[in-house]
């Protein structure tokens, strides 16, 4: 499907940049519509023996419907049950899911799974569910635009449960919103993140990216600067 051929060029990025760029595989619950689990959770299995780092992204998404919710519950849940079966940690997406979602990562956080709930945009009461989880939350640029107001949820999460991500080439962050994104361009969020937090934005980046190494296993300099 979609999802596994786009983590299919993503593993050749990785590739192309070792020890800089890593990669995930899943079925996105937009395309969960053709989720075969035999075929989609082996071609998962075949990204995780060749290097790939977690499992998704993967969730649910009551918004658009893409796929039939049944279906995407199906295919998150034999997701989760791989993360387990490999111990690898889980990428989810969530979008007017809350009750299902936030009932399958607590029941996976009791299973020993490890995750993120990223692009994080839910409620205090779904991130609060990740963190008794034992998950992390990432926020993206949408932290960045005008309409956001909830600073509180960005104070919500301790430090070490938090990530940063571009979700690139998507949601650029102010003050490049309407354009491609870029990876860079991740530092505008940690900017704005670091001010709600009343905190110091090069401390943030660095615990942020401590972080991501921890959760996906990476061997990166913790000791590097935010550019």
């Amino acid at each position: 499907g979609e999802s596994l051929e786009a983590a299919g060029r993503a593993e050749a990025n990785a590739g192309a940049h070792p020890g800089t760029v890593w990669w995930t595989a899943g079925v996105h619950p937009h395309d969960a519509m053709t989720f075969d689990e035999s075929r989609d959770l082996s071609a998962i299995a075949a990204h995780l023996d060749r290097g790939a780092v977690a499992v998704g992204e993967c969730g649910l998404d009551y918004h658009y419907d893409f796929s039939p919710r049944i279906k995407q519950r199906e295919a998150f849940a034999g997701q989760l049950a791989l993360a387990r079966q490999r111990d690898v940690p889980v990428v989810v997406h969530t979008r007017e899911a809350e009750d299902d979602t936030g009932a399958m990562i607590a029941e996976a956080g009791a299973n020993g799974i490890r995750g993120v709930l990223h692009c994080f945009t839910g409620s205090a009461g779904l991130a609060q569910k990740g963190l008794d989880a034992g998950w992390m939350i990432s926020f993206s640029g949408i932290i960045t635009f005008r309409k956001w107001t909830d600073d509180a949820l960005l104070r919500l999460v301790p430090d070490d449960r938090l990530l940063v991500e571009s979700d690139a080439p998507y949601l650029a962050p102010a003050p490049h919103r309407g354009k491609r994104n870029e990876s860079a361009w991740v530092v505008r969020t940690i900017d704005r993140l670091a001010a709600a937090r009343e905190v110091d934005a090069r401390t943030l980046g660095l615990q942020t990216a401590n972080n991501a190494a921890r959760l996906f296993g990476l061997a990166i300099d913790g000791g590097s600067e935010i550019p």
